[in-house]
């Protein structure tokens, strides 16, 4: 199968060439199709399944082959729309429409916080037709009534889970009492909890409905690792691996906005270039070290959860877990950075003897033990090395609970310091 297969028209079929793409991804080539019928959409796709594309076409083709651009007294209205959780999704989200897009007439704006508003208003002034935003930004331009979503022909949900987690879910309910009833709707999770399921329902009509891998599935051809070690010789273990493994691009993740910024100051002091991102840093800020990872100028990017959700790195060898998430399925989000679009990549966790709980219950939701490995050096000498969870089709009653009470993600953030107010306000 080939992009041209789907009708698609020759514009875009020369923009898929230009980015080097042949053939299309299982989630394209079944998303593709359905989106171009105009019917409502739910799926259930990881990062790195190329799930941008599958909703980028088939949106361009209709935009550009429908009715032409309403235009009203205050001019080029949106006709799509499309909502990420993260200022750095968006920004990637809006890159990749507009290099799919390049040869249409089509125009397409981002919009998220964290950077000065007025350069917005003035994109918005000259006409869009497509807009991908984060929900706290476009409510703040619609109550100063910059935008007008009253021609949304198209509303797109990207990574909707997340957006649960950051406790957008009654921003994005406000945001839709703005949009006009008839509209097709895709909505785009990675799992599926019961508030998004239940937000599913009232969003979307007959939908069809589409999982192109097994509920938190990670990517198959991730290997995962772990290191056992005592807490505070972490720092020191990490840069034993990234030096000794000659590691140049090196995603970590921690649980706190301090602990990123210590840990990379640390690793800086011993000689490892790198930079941290987490939503106290100002939006130029997580841009340029975004962009100094990628070019390799910084060998470890360090960052927070809220921070890293949506960054699109190809090629990225591994992710490491400095420390392991509160919430087992987002274990299944952090590594989704690294073995993207069917290349290899590695997942190391450095596990200390107080996270064993938190291992095991991210074990559990993988349905298989990770092998462990002491690093020569670096046993631990306190608690004992994390246990291996050898029954993969058992499920533990508190691990049952969080898969049934969305409110847990809530929680778990509360304990690392973050409301979902303060989730809201340094995302978007």
């Amino acid at each position: 199968m080939s992009f041209s297969t789907f009708g698609l028209t020759d514009s875009l079929i020369r923009a898929v060439a230009d980015q080097g793409y042949a053939r299309p991804t299982p989630i394209q080539s079944q998303a593709i199709p359905l989106i171009l019928t105009g019917r409502d959409l739910l799926a259930a796709a990881q990062t790195g399944t190329g799930k941008t594309a599958a909703f980028a076409l088939p949106l361009l083709h209709r935009l550009q082959t429908g009715r032409a651009s309403r235009v009203t007294q205050d001019g080029r209205q949106p006709r799509a729309l499309v909502l990420t959780p993260t200022r750095e999704l968006a920004a990637q989200v809006g890159d990749s429409v507009r290099a799919y897009g390049r040869h249409l007439s089509l125009r397409t704006a981002v919009i998220f916080g964290g950077v000065n508003i007025n350069p917005q208003i003035d994109a918005l002034r000259r006409g869009v037709d497509i807009l991908v935003a984060t929900p706290g930004r476009l409510l703040d331009h619609a109550g100063q009534r910059t935008v007008n979503l009253a021609c949304i022909e198209i509303l797109v949900l990207d990574e909707a889970d997340r957006m649960l987690d950051m406790g957008f879910i009654p921003d994005i309910r406000r945001l839709l009492a703005l949009l006009p009833r008839r509209r097709q709707n895709l909505l785009f999770s990675a799992t599926f909890p019961d508030a998004i399921r239940t937000l599913a329902d009232g969003l979307l009509h007959q939908p069809a409905m589409l999982e192109v891998a097994p509920r938190n599935a990670p990517a198959p051809r991730i290997s995962h690792q772990v290191h056992p070690v005592d807490r505070n010789r972490k720092q020191a273990l990490l840069a034993h691996l990234v030096s000794a493994g000659n590691w140049r691009q090196t995603l970590v993740f921690t649980r706190t906005k301090h602990g990123a910024n210590r840990l990379a100051q640390q690793l800086e002091r011993d000689g490892i270039s790198a930079a941290a991102i987490h939503g106290n840093k100002s939006q130029s800020a997580r841009t340029r070290a975004l962009a100094d990872f990628k070019q390799g100028k910084v060998r470890v990017l360090v960052a927070t959860d809220i921070a890293a959700r949506g960054l699109d790195i190809e090629q990225l060898p591994q992710v490491v877990n400095y420390e392991l998430p509160n919430v087992p399925e987002d274990y299944v989000h952090r590594i989704g950075r690294t073995g993207r679009a069917g290349r290899a990549g590695a997942a190391v966790s450095l596990v200390c003897g107080d996270e064993t709980q938190y291992l095991k219950d991210i074990q559990r939701l993988l349905g298989q033990a990770i092998p462990s490995s002491v690093v020569e050096g670096f046993a631990p000498t306190g608690a004992h090395a994390p246990e291996a969870v050898n029954a993969p089709g058992t499920c533990a009653p508190q691990h049952r609970a969080r898969q049934q009470n969305p409110t847990h993600h809530t929680r778990a953030a509360a304990r690392c310091g973050e409301t979902p107010t303060t989730q809201r306000r340094r995302a978007s």
